[in-house]
């Protein structure tokens, strides 16, 4: 199977969104402030297509096959998280949404994978590994020294999946009072 990785584009919002939602779960209620479907969906995609949080398209890239985007992921550095979160933070608050403080999900000299997904429909084939390569080349390209993400604890095939590319649990973390384990890799240029 050809996979190809690229930059998101505003277009693929309508692809992507729904991934990121069944990726992060209840979390998107939280930094979306809906809690209905179709709205939870729509406010990703509006904040996929701002330039100012973690989930926007300029921190977003797609794996394709055929044309069709097969998976996502989200990646950042730690350090530029803490202004992405403030202005979540804001944008909330302007619309009058519950504004949960966003919690921090990666030291400030990580790059950090914030999401990871992958159509249901093309599980099983790699793509997961191919997304997780190009992150790390994308992070050393940055000159980045480690790479991060964290996984639900209850996530076991994730786990081995990120154990098997070198990830190591360094500390347990909580994420909207849910346990996580955090993962880190070094990398060597």
């Amino acid at each position: 199977m050809m996979i190809t990785v690229r930059n998101a584009e505003l277009a693929d919002g309508k692809f992507v969104a729904p991934l990121i939602i069944e990726a992060i779960g209840d979390i998107a209620n939280r930094m979306t402030g809906e809690t209905e479907p179709k709205a939870i969906e729509s406010e990703l995609i509006n904040l996929f297509e701002r330039t100012d949080n973690r989930h926007s398209y300029l921190n977003t890239y797609v794996a394709e096959h055929n044309g069709q985007v097969v998976g996502t992921l989200v990646i950042y550095s730690g350090d530029a998280a803490p202004q992405m979160d403030a202005n979540l933070e804001t944008w909330l608050q302007e619309k009058g949404a519950e504004t949960p403080k966003v919690d921090k999900e990666a030291h400030e000299d990580e790059y950090y994978v914030d999401t990871i997904c992958i159509n249901p429909d093309f599980r099983g084939q790699g793509i997961g590994t191919i997304l997780l390569e190009f992150s790390e080349q994308l992070a050393r390209e940055k000159g980045y020294k480690k790479i991060s993400l964290n996984v639900e604890t209850q996530k076991e095939k994730a786990l081995q999946l990120y154990k098997r590319m070198g990830y190591v649990i360094t500390e347990p973390w909580t994420i909207i009072d849910e346990p996580f384990h955090h993962m880190v890799k070094p990398l060597y240029c």
